[in-house]
């Protein structure tokens, strides 16, 4: 199963960034992007790839008390950025980062514990991808339009497990599926 650990912003957030998006998409080489639907839309903390599944239920069990040790916390979504020269845009994250990140270091441990390879860690910098594409692209403009963006505030009060389900039908610009398999409440959240 391909699986990542992540935060998942709510609907109502999520709608404000459609709204940004949808005027990002009016930009002179929009098309030249693929832009990322709503339904995969969150800020991965690990990322695992294919785990094995007689890990998953570890895993699981090392999540859950990661996120009951963490407290819930403040997050909105706020500017842009790029990764790649211009192969990522995404939007970024304002409020407790802190906690965020100290959440995507227990969820990285989580799987190191349950014995699922993770490679060399990265300090985790907090992006919700908006749009990808296969080569370099002058995204400056985009950034620039996400600067003065920010959502709401919400409280953060889950972890999720999310399994990517890769595009097969082989229809250029089809989407990655995602589904929270597993759902885990913050510290004293829920």
């Amino acid at each position: 199963m391909r699986l990542f650990a992540a935060v998942l912003p709510p609907e109502d957030v999520t709608s404000e960034l459609a709204a940004e998006v949808a005027l990002l998409g009016k930009l002179p080489g929009a098309d030249g992007l693929r832009w990322t639907g709503r339904p995969g839309w969150h800020f991965t903390l690990a990322f695992y790839g294919e785990v094995d599944d007689e890990l998953v239920p570890e895993l699981s069990d090392r999540l859950e008390r990661a996120a009951h040790r963490t407290p819930p916390f403040p997050l909105a979504l706020s500017g842009g950025g790029q990764f790649g020269h211009g192969r990522a845009l995404w939007t970024g994250a304002e409020g407790d980062l802190e906690t965020l990140r100290l959440l995507a270091d227990r969820a990285e441990a989580a799987a190191r514990k349950a014995g699922v390879p993770m490679g060399e860690h990265r300090r985790y910098k907090a992006h919700l991808t908006v749009a990808r594409s296969r080569d370099s692209v002058d995204v400056r403009p985009y950034v620039a339009s996400l600067t003065d963006f920010t959502s709401r505030t919400w409280t953060v009060a889950e972890l999720a497990l999310v399994r990517s389900n890769l595009p097969r039908s082989g229809v250029p610009g089809e989407q990655p599926r995602y589904e929270a398999v597993a759902r885990w409440a913050l510290g004293g959240a829920g």
